[in-house]
């Protein structure tokens, strides 16, 4: 529940309630380059400076698929990326084609840093689009289904089954699917239905006996079911072993069962067709009276978005298919013909099958061994190691739930813990980080929870968190007026025999561990006075009024995380002129900030070497003699998600390592709270350098960035022998590290 509004004493205005973010603080202004020229006089008229961010996600996502392309690698982690780069592109139509469309449409899209027109990037996205996805299918139907076929994993037509095998799917329609269908007939009674965004769809064409006249209807394929039914049938006892290795798409179950859907009405022909609706979310947070009950508003008017893709089966009927066109107002362009099944992202339910031979080896995340100095049975007491060293953690290769969980839950059960502060961004539907700050609140500990309710495509589910969270008496706050709270932080304030003293967690990745086994992140747990002072102060900024903050071991975005990183971009300028070591290292999922980039530049055009690994999208152009010639940007892509940022400075012998939640790109610096974090330990800036040597190692498998844009993987050396798989390496030698020095 909200709380009473109050008088402030000093202006007479009611306070704002809990649920309010706090205002706006005031920013230093953005580093734009000026019309001209650049910082320090880089040319912006220079052609090509800067590669279009839109055409450089596709090239990402390229990427993606050329992993499902790849025979090496086992069987069922293919078709796990044919279903990633599906799920991807649904994102990148919903969210960057959608809002590169509405800009268009309402003359507020201006040529990009890339001197592409507006009109020029979509006609070239849909090109390219058109390009992948044709070749996404194709590598599924001719190559991923043939190889599935060879080891008994097969999806089938209706036809191609036993007639005991149609008889179980009988059942099965009649019992599961049935029931949950919604036959939608389009007549002068009947106006052409809605589409539900990413919804599977049936155009079926009818026709009345009586009258010869024919008929348009829609069947949903209901969402909530799998999208591959299984043919054989579940095992009727736990040590009954039978394979469920065969599958029909449950498109085809409802399609042979139309004519029970519309008794009496011949069935001519059906369909599948499938459309991807504009889903970005807008709430206008000055006016809202109620954050959380304006994004509810929202996200019912996501579901009415305007259609920016239509895929259909190839075979499609002339007359449908320019019915759905003009019904849907969608352009010819934006079509998609592939052949079916449509909406690959089900091939997740087949990348489930248990088959350990055709899945990645498996692992299993080690605890860190600063947190398991001996072992044992019983968990390590966090808060002990922590007050002898800082610990630099590695995800997946170091368990989060024995690391960070293990913090906040030993912070919840600690009587001397007397309060905890945290930041959500991403979490899991049932998460233990949840769980441990509702036990804390229940036990009188004060539990601050900053909430990112705008997370994409999270939005509901934080929603229901947030809620949940408020009702066990957690302090709940959405942040500030416009900006999204990125970072990821989380604090933990406990007595001592000496008095109080703080501890705290600055990471790269969400307070999520389903993710956490997934995508490969930093972290650090610290009592550092310095850090847990700067965190302190930032959540004090978060949740109430300290405009005038300063940090001494955080870089925080606004206010200064692009001047510091350039900060240190020109120092490093300034050592390679005085003869001193210079370089520059840099691990991103993103960079497109063309500030940032400029900086880089100059640096190259120093002599100062500039590394990248970058996992996505990337506007920087590199090997451009006189502009970026000692540039080189890697990009790598494997079993996890390469997900941490690290910005590593050689700083003339000396060298500086940050850590943190953003990467280089306007909405993280100018629109987000990020926070990263100097790294103090230098064993522990020696292992990220370590690690940075090995990613962009020529003998480490990965694509290189040409400077026409384009990536060229290299995964064998000259004489084709593998290059090293660097997430394999590290698996393999995780247990390995160097010895961290004691506070």
């Amino acid at each position: 529940m909200t709380s009473p509004a109050t008088i402030e004493p000093a202006s007479g205005r009611p306070a704002r309630s809990r649920r309010q973010p706090a205002r706006a603080l005031p920013t230093r202004t953005a580093h734009r380059p000026q019309a001209g020229t650049g910082p320090d006089g880089l040319d912006e008229r220079t052609p090509d400076r800067f590669l279009d961010r839109e055409l450089s996600w596709l090239t990402f996502n390229e990427r993606v698929l050329a992993l499902a392309e790849d025979p090496t690698l086992p069987l069922l982690e293919r078709c796990r990326f044919l279903a990633i780069f599906a799920s991807n592109l649904d994102e990148f139509f919903m969210v960057r084609v959608a809002g590169l469309k509405r800009r268009i449409a309402t003359g507020l899209a201006v040529t990009g840093p890339s001197g592409l027109a507006p009109r020029e990037v979509l006609e070239r996205i849909g090109m390219r689009a058109h390009e992948l996805q044709t070749r996404h299918a194709e590598v599924f139907r001719d190559e991923v289904s043939a190889v599935l076929e060879d080891y008994g994993i097969r999806i089938l037509h209706w036809n191609q089954l036993i007639d005991e095998e149609q008889d179980r799917l009988h059942t099965f329609f009649r019992e599961q699917v049935f029931p949950v269908l919604t036959p939608l007939a389009v007549d002068p009674a009947h106006p052409f239905p809605y589409i539900s965004g990413l919804s599977l769809n049936l155009a079926v064409i009818l026709r009345n006996p009586v009258t010869e006249k024919e008929h348009f209807a829609r069947v949903k394929v209901p969402p909530l079911l799998p999208r591959f039914v299984a043919v054989d049938p579940e095992p009727t006892s736990p040590m009954q072993r039978t394979p469920r290795d065969r599958f029909v798409p449950l498109e085809e179950v409802i399609a042979v069962h139309l004519d029970q859907l519309f008794p009496g009405m011949q069935v001519l022909h059906h369909h599948a067709f499938r459309v991807t609706r504009n889903e970005d979310l807008e709430v206008e947070e000055d006016d809202a009276e109620n954050l959380l009950q304006a994004l509810e508003k929202e996200l019912l008017r996501r579901r009415f978005g305007p259609p920016v893709r239509l895929e259909i089966a190839a075979d499609m009927d002339e007359k449908v298919r320019k019915m759905l066109v003009r019904e849907l107002g969608i352009r010819e362009a934006e079509v998609f013909e592939l052949p079916e099944p449509l909406d690959l992202r089900g091939l997740n339910v087949i990348a489930d099958i248990d088959r350990p031979e055709l899945h990645y080896a498996r692992f299993v995340p080690k605890t860190h061994r600063h947190l398991a100095e001996v072992e044992s049975a019983k968990p390590s007491d966090v808060f002990a190691a922590i007050s002898v060293r800082d610990i630099l953690l590695h995800h997946p290769y170091d368990s989060f739930s024995t690391s960070v969980q293990a913090f906040l839950e030993q912070a919840a059960a600690d009587p001397r813990v007397l309060a905890i502060k945290q930041t959500l961004y991403r979490t899991s539907g049932d998460s233990p980080i949840i769980d441990a700050l509702i036990d804390a609140a229940e036990a009188g500990k004060q539990v601050l929870a900053l909430v990112e309710i705008k997370a994409r495509f999270d939005e509901q589910a934080n929603i229901t968190w947030a809620r949940k969270l408020e009702q066990a008496g957690v302090h709940v706050v959405y942040g500030i007026v416009g900006l999204k709270t990125h970072a990821k932080l989380s604090l933990v304030v406990r007595q001592e025999p000496d008095g109080l003293r703080r501890y705290c967690h600055v990471g790269t990745g969400n307070y999520n561990p389903k993710t956490a086994r997934l995508y490969e992140d930093l972290g650090v747990l610290t009592c550092h006075p310095q850090v847990t002072e700067d965190v302190a102060r930032l959540f004090n900024q978060l949740s109430g009024y300290a405009p005038r903050t300063a940090y001494r071991r955080l870089l925080v975005a606004p206010r200064s995380l692009r001047s510091g990183i350039v900060d240190r971009i020109d120092r490093e300028i300034a050592h390679h002129e005085a003869g001193r070591p210079a370089s520059i290292r840099m691990k991103m999922n993103s960079i497109v900030d063309e500030v940032i980039i400029d900086a880089l530049y100059r640096a190259s055009q120093a002599g100062v070497a500039v590394d990248m690994v970058v996992r996505g999208i990337c506007a920087i152009r590199p090997g451009v003699p006189g502009l970026s010639e000692n540039i080189r940007v890697r990009s790598i892509l494997g079993r996890f998600l390469e997900h941490s940022r690290i910005i590593w400075f050689a700083n003339g012998g000396e060298p500086v390592v940050y850590i943190g939640s953003a990467d280089m790109m306007h909405r993280n610096l100018d629109r987000r709270v990020e926070a990263m974090i100097r790294l103090g330990d230098p064993d522990h800036v020696a292992e990220l350098g370590d690690l940075l040597s090995l990613a962009t190692d020529p003998a480490t498998a990965s694509w290189h960035l040409e400077q026409d844009g384009t990536w060229t993987r290299h995964a064998a050396d000259d004489n084709g022998v593998p290059l090293r798989d660097l997430q394999a390496h590290l698996i393999a030698n995780r247990p390995r590290r160097r010895g961290t020095r004691r506070r």
